[in-house]
């Protein structure tokens, strides 16, 4: 039972795996997106040769723990996965992006979909602004959905066609510097968790860019924790790899 909510949960946090529109039907993003891209460190994503980082889940009401270790060269679109399969053995696995369709069937179907969810959720300031087939909108200040106070609400809806997932929509919550402090994911189609709530905390830099390694609230009402650990980047040129702090 375990190791099959295991791949289930696997399945159910792909969230999100489109594929972009051209930039010619990209629709104009409002200010604020660009801003809160550039905070992230959008400017600089040109200098990123690799990123490494450990994706962790806890979800206490199916006893469930698992951790995702990725090695991501955004130039090549090379990636490399450790952790464990559906059956909790060890995997390690390195493959192209681009060649997605010559990969083994637990690559294109469980390791691939795991490797776009939890870049979405370390980079998702950059999808709002890469991801042209989104509509995304500012509803000016609203409350936040956890916490106290109210924010900048940015609302991005995909289309209901393509990817993983189709007809997705986040909702960002921005402060007044332009982090995201909470955000709701609404799941296109009727699969679960169909609404996640959490926080975006634990702030820190990796050489030029600024991730969220802490995020905890529910899905579908449930205690949910997604952390970033083993956060760095290696910048083009370099040798060495840059610890986020």
């Amino acid at each position: 039972m375990k190791n099959a909510c295991r791949a289930t949960i696997i399945g159910l946090l792909a969230f999100v795996m489109l594929t972009l529109s051209s930039t010619s039907n990209a629709q104009k993003r409002p200010p604020i997106v660009e801003q809160m891209a550039k905070t992230f460190g959008i400017d600089s994503w040109g200098q990123i040769e690799g990123i490494r980082y450990t994706f962790n889940l806890d979800l206490p009401a199916l006893k469930l723990k698992l951790a995702h270790t990725w090695e991501w060269n955004p130039k090549t679109g090379q990636v490399t996965f450790e952790g464990k399969d559906k059956d909790g053995k060890p995997v390690k696995v390195t493959y192209l992006h681009s060649q997605l369709s010559s990969q083994p069937d637990n690559v294109k179907n469980e390791i691939d979909p795991a490797f776009m969810n939890d870049q979405y959720w370390l980079i998702f300031p950059f999808h709002v602004v890469w991801d042209t087939s989104a509509d995304v909108q500012d509803k000016g200040k609203q409350k936040l959905p956890l916490g106290k106070g109210s924010a900048t609400q940015i609302v991005v809806k995909y289309p209901s066609d393509g990817g993983y997932t189709p007809g997705d929509t986040w909702e960002l919550f921005l402060g007044a510097d332009s982090r995201v402090e909470e955000f709701i994911y609404r799941r296109g189609g009727p699969k679960k968790p169909s609404v996640v709530t959490t926080t975006w905390a634990g702030y820190k830099k990796a050489g030029p860019l600024l991730v969220s390694t802490e995020h905890r609230g529910t899905a579908d009402g449930g205690a949910l924790r997604i952390f970033f650990s083993d956060v760095s980047v290696k910048l083009a040129g370099a040798d060495t790899w840059i610890i986020a702090k």
